[in-house]
């Protein structure tokens, strides 16, 4: 391999999986909710979030989902890739202290186009909290 790349569209294959895991914190939200301008009080207000459904904070769906574009970055399919598609379904909120796991598996490659469907999903203890699927486009190997 050459330059930052991890894996060229000719060094993938159906089923292929990757994953990080990291735990969600307060910090993460307040800084989260800063980047985007997201302050709904549900993410960043331990008393309003009380009187929820959920009864404390919750993650930003998004932040939860930001995870699976660091396995696409960084690991399956890696530098060099391009993230160009992500369509998740929310079942579940991740809380502080939370474990949460984001996987990437190789669902479909498009040799001709360079494009690789990936299916997706983050989880907390071993339970789905999102899912779905993320579009990629990967680099072919350069020509000698």
């Amino acid at each position: 391999m050459t330059g930052d790349v991890k894996y060229y569209l000719e060094d993938i294959s159906v089923g292929m999986k990757a994953s990080t895991t990291a735990i969600i914190t307060e910090e993460m939200i307040n800084t989260f909710a800063d980047i985007t301008g997201d302050h709904n009080p549900i993410h960043v207000d331990a008393e309003f979030a009380a009187t929820t459904q959920f009864g404390q904070r919750i993650a930003h769906g998004a932040l939860s989902a930001s995870f699976i574009s660091a396995v696409l970055g960084n690991d399956l399919p890696g530098p060099g890739a391009l993230f160009v598609e992500l369509n998740l379904r929310f079942r579940k909120p991740a809380f502080i202290g939370d474990e949460i796991t984001a996987v990437a598996e190789v669902a479909e490659i498009n040799e001709r186009s360079g494009r690789v469907k990936m299916r997706c999903h983050c989880e907390v203890n071993g339970e789905k909290i999102c899912r779905g699927d993320a579009g990629v486009f990967v680099q072919k190997r350069p020509t000698e």
